[in-house]
């Protein structure tokens, strides 16, 4: 078999893997008794990513901009807190524009630099690997987390430390439990010493989070949609989105904000290809996303039990948020 045969055959086996596990999600998420639901990584099909994009720059979302003024004002910090040399290895890089701070100031203090964006959107990566070359040496890595890691550290050379990015508070979109299974299973690919900056989005009151997720221009409202919009596209579903609502709520007792698709009548949608009928009675949601808000207190807590230590944090006054920095123990 050609090169480039063993290539397209090597795609259209990743693809069609990841249509059947689209399909199981979606079949399990919106027939299971009770709360149906659709889990928040489904969203960055091209589309959604773009949308998502447009999202960060809105006037009503200030995390992305509070993520930028961290990295902007402390990269030489955390750069000098890290060590070096690093290899740079950032979860859900998405195009990667923010992380160009970072890398520069990593730059000015070894003499070269290689960084691995880990993301399920491959045009993302694409656009990542356009942004940043000369910046350093890019090497995309598509796929899920944990996967994206483990090949990220098998590209360590001797002496380098791994310094892994999670920005933006995407750790936000975990509910509690598996959120610390995360972090635990992330430092079990890692090795004491090496790394990890996370983002999170800290607790502030409850109307400007509302607004920042349900904002008036209805961008939020299309990139929730759109997630009904590529079950239709990728398994053949026949969801009218004319028929259903973005609904934005708070839910004080758990610290998040949650995003729901909410049916306006009673109908039923085809789901050809998960195999499944699925009835929705007027009013009924689909829970799509849960977005924590945290305390720096938890924060620490979560570091110690899960096997990190926290080393610095660097917070935005204007939107509440911390950048905090762990080591591996």
């Amino acid at each position: 078999m050609s090169t480039l045969l063993s290539v397209l055959s090597k795609t259209e086996g990743a693809e069609a893997a990841h249509l059947r596990e689209f399909a199981a999600a979606v079949r399990s998420g919106l027939t299971r008794p009770g709360q149906k639901e659709l889990h928040s990584k489904y969203f960055y099909d091209e589309l959604g990513s773009a949308l998502f994009e447009a999202i960060t720059v809105l006037p009503e979302y200030g995390l992305s901009r509070a993520d930028l003024r961290i990295l902007a004002s402390n990269a030489d910090e955390i750069a000098v807190r890290a060590g070096s040399p690093v290899l740079v290895a950032e979860l859900g890089s998405g195009t990667g524009r923010k992380t160009r701070y970072l890398l520069e100031a990593f730059g000015r203090r070894q003499l070269s630099l290689r960084y691995c964006p880990i993301d399920v959107s491959v045009a993302a990566l694409e656009t990542c690997e356009r942004l940043l070359d000369g910046v350093a040496e890019v090497y995309p890595l598509p796929g899920t987390y944990l996967p994206g890691v483990t090949q990220a550290a098998r590209m360590l050379r001797p002496g380098e430390r791994l310094m892994l990015l999670f920005l933006g508070s995407t750790i936000g979109n975990f509910e509690p439990a598996p959120a610390m299974a995360f972090l635990r299973d992330l430092r079990r690919e890692i090795q004491a010493g090496d790394h990890l900056l996370l983002g999170a989005d800290l607790v502030k009151p409850v109307e400007q989070l509302l607004l920042a997720y349900n904002d008036p221009a209805g961008v939020t409202a299309a990139f929730n949609l759109n997630l009904l919009g590529r079950i239709n596209r990728e398994l053949g579903a026949n969801f009218d989105l004319r028929r259903f609502r973005h609904d934005s709520r708070y839910n004080a007792l758990y610290q998040r904000v949650e995003m729901h698709l909410v049916s306006t009548a009673a109908q039923t949608v085809e789901i050809p290809m998960a195999g499944c009928r699925v009835p929705f009675a007027e009013g009924e949601s689909i829970w799509t996303e849960s977005s924590h808000k945290y305390r720096l207190s938890d924060l620490d807590r979560m570091a110690t039990e899960s096997g990190f230590r926290v080393e610095a944090q660097w917070t935005d006054a204007e939107w509440p948020l911390v950048e905090s920095l762990w080591i591996a123990i």
